[in-house]
């Protein structure tokens, strides 16, 4: 048997459950859906930002921007 969760809800979310149960779903459904739906965002969130990360940066292009900026400051006094 499944554990029971208690939630304390506020308006907020209130009319979010009266949105999530207008097709005649129970609260219980609502929520476990909504639960399981932001885990998957989550998952997937966390998915694209480790491809992110794993891709190549490309080869640089030569430039230094620290020195460039150095450069264009010096010239400015």
């Amino acid at each position: 048997m499944a554990d029971t969760i208690t939630i304390r809800s506020d308006s907020e979310t209130e009319h979010a459950l009266a949105v999530l149960t207008n097709d005649g779903s129970s609260r219980s459904a609502a929520i476990r859906q909504a639960v399981l739906e932001t885990a998957m965002r989550r998952e997937r969130a966390a998915a694209m930002r480790r491809a992110v990360l794993r891709m190549p940066l490309g080869e640089p292009d030569g430039i230094d921007i620290g020195a460039e900026i150095s450069r264009d400051r010096g010239e400015e006094r």
